[in-house]
């Protein structure tokens, strides 16, 4: 399908910004054009989704849009991004000829409209209708407006017999990242990651005391792990039963694990390096540490206490830099949750495989090899260490860790050993560490399956 040459499309009158003026009243036309806005800056200028979609400091046009809008946005641009080959197939197939290099504009609102047609509970007539008018209202996308029209009509009649085959055929991650996962984790296992990326994460918290009564109260169930799992929140988190209270956080079951590596620490005086936003502080703390929490931002830190204090807990804080961080006395044990490529969070965040590169994690990987020597340097002989990162990517993990431990001659392996955490002797490896997939932790219900990518090892340093 193609415009037809010289089609009477008539083009509107546009204020400065590119947009028809008489448009600026249209219900939902403000949040499906600052959906495809905000899509290009995701897909051309590999800027994370969350940055764009922050409250406060978020895109303009994002700001602009009241809650419900924002939430909406927010619901097409993951849909799009976690389906993105999906649906760019099934626009292909309807296009004479591939679109124009310089037509990324329309491809972003024909993207925007399908995530919408095919996933999302919107009318396939105000989906279309909306992506009609946000084309002719940019002297871009003018001149495809009846492009826009017939190629959108014609997958919302097609989608009841084309979307499962399509989503059957396809994995929808760029090469790149489908690449490395079956390199890592062999074909069958890599596609049950990729098809666990496709299922939006469920909800887990960790929680003070009593587990069960908390599942109970919010819905849930417990799991092996002692996280309480819930599928979907009726509710904000804040007006959620215990939040006032500081009865628990939010924290996947996954990451609630490299903190519980550290052992007995009742009474220890430990670090918890990169340690915003505290999740992992709150859990050393619970355990009885005490802890300091270092971070280099000082408004991540400022988060941090604002979660503890919640949770009326304490810790000592220090706005820092690791790798030039030098105590006045040195730790009983450090835990570094190192900054990586974060690809064990793509259900989360499927904006990830699209903005990150293999340039990005051996970058990351590199930086975090120095952190793990300067935290190392943080500990008293004897001392425990405990490193972990939500990458999927074994050079920023089972790779990195194996080289650290060859070229570092102060320092033992101390593996983990099955029994040591309920519920994990499935993620525990023959090397003695731990990892954890998006398609582990198989439930009976494929929407509370699963767990982020996880990558936690410990090793000590010798007396």
């Amino acid at each position: 399908m193609s415009s037809p040459a010289g089609s009477d499309v008539r083009r509107t009158k546009h204020n400065g910004n590119g947009a028809n003026a008489g448009n600026s009243n249209i219900p939902g036309l403000a949040a499906r054009m600052a959906a495809a806005k905000l899509l290009a800056v995701v897909i051309e200028a590999k800027t994370p989704l969350d940055g764009l979609t922050d409250n406060d400091n978020g895109h303009p046009d994002y700001r602009a849009l009241e809650a419900r809008d924002r939430a909406l946005v927010r619901a097409i641009l993951t849909t799009a991004l976690r389906f993105r080959i999906t649906i760019g197939k099934l626009i292909a197939q309807r296009l004479e000829r591939p679109l124009p290099p310089n037509a990324s504009t329309l491809g972003h609102i024909l993207h925007v409209a399908a995530a919408q047609i095919l996933f999302l509970d919107v009318p396939d007539s105000a989906a279309v209708d909306l992506a009609v008018t946000h084309a002719k209202s940019d002297p871009r996308t003018a001149r495809f407006a009846a492009l826009v029209n017939g190629l959108l009509r014609s997958l919302a009649r097609g989608k009841a017999a084309e979307l499962q085959p399509m989503l059957d055929a396809t994995l929808d991650a760029p090469d790149w990242f489908c690449d490395r996962l079956t390199t890592a984790y062999g074909k069958e296992r890599a596609a049950a990651i990729l098809a666990a990326h496709r299922i939006e994460a469920p909800v887990d918290f960790s929680v003070k005391a009593n587990p069960a009564r908390w599942a109970e109260c919010l819905g849930g169930i417990v799991l092996p792990t002692g996280s309480v799992r819930v599928g979907k929140l009726a509710a904000n988190v804040s007006d959620l039963p215990g939040f006032a209270e500081g009865e628990w956080w939010v924290q996947d079951a996954a990451a609630a694990l490299p903190a519980r590596l550290m052992g007995d620490i009742a009474g220890k005086r430990v670090a918890d390096l990169c340690a915003a936003p505290g999740g992992k502080t709150a859990q050393l703390v619970l355990a009885g540490a005490q802890v300091t929490a270092l971070d280099t931002s000082k408004n991540r830190l400022a988060r941090l206490r604002h979660n503890l204090d919640r949770l009326g807990m304490n810790a000592g804080t220090v706005q820092a830099d690791l790798l030039d961080y030098e105590p006045e006395d040195l730790f009983d044990a450090v835990l570094l949750d190192a900054p990586c490529s974060s690809t064990g969070t793509v259900r989360r965040h499927p904006d990830v495989p699209w903005t990150k590169s293999p340039a990005d994690i051996a970058k990351l990987a590199a930086l975090q090899a120095r952190m793990v020597v300067a935290a190392t340097r943080l500990v008293k002989p004897g001392g425990r260490v405990v490193f972990s990162n939500c990458s999927l990517d074994p050079l920023e993990g089972e790779e990195l860790y194996r080289d650290f431990l060859a070229g570092s001659p102060d320092v033992d392996h101390d593996p983990v050993m099955p029994g040591e955490i309920e519920g994990a002797d499935a993620f525990v490896t023959r090397d003695g560490t731990l990892r954890t997939t998006p398609a582990d932790l198989r439930l009976e219900n494929p929407s509370i399956c699963g767990l982020d990518g996880f990558f936690a090892a410990r090793f000590r340093r010798r007396g």
